[in-house]
């Protein structure tokens, strides 16, 4: 299945925060960029940050119960492979990144068994990051 990269715009009210965060921290490469915003390859998508002033969810993020965690909503983020979660996960971890929900897994012994965590960006955004042994789960009931 061929996946196509999407196109993300999300408000941030400290570009240069937000800037360092994604550039540095991920290490996502940057593409253009004006004044008032910056694309970032983001895993093989397009994700464009945009100054903004604040808004209610950056500001208190609601959530929702999902395995016994408070989720954050909204939130985005990618689908990796294993190893590549791995290695985000060691890499946040070495930055002092402070998660929402810690690295771990996710249904463990039940169909979409997953290994997932939760973040913020220095403006609030939400952010998943989670892999599957079994990417064909990934829409399993």
């Amino acid at each position: 299945m061929k996946i196509n990269p999407f196109h993300l715009a999300i408000p941030v009210y400290d570009l240069v925060a937000a800037r360092h965060f994604y550039g540095q921290v991920f290490g996502c490469a940057e593409g253009r960029s004006a004044p008032e915003w910056v694309d970032f390859d983001f895993f093989g998508h397009q994700l464009v940050i945009h100054q903004h002033p604040k808004t209610a969810s950056q500001d208190h993020a609601h959530t929702n119960a999902v395995d016994g965690h408070d989720v954050p909503v909204p939130h985005f983020g990618v689908v990796l492979d294993w190893d590549r979660w791995e290695a985000l996960a060691e890499r946040l971890r070495a930055a002092g990144t402070k998660f929402v929900i810690e690295p771990y897994i996710r249904f463990k012994g039940q169909v979409g068994e997953q290994a997932t965590m939760f973040l913020l960006d220095p403006c609030g955004n939400a952010l998943e990051f989670k892999a599957f042994k079994d990417i064909g789960q990934l829409f399993a009931k």
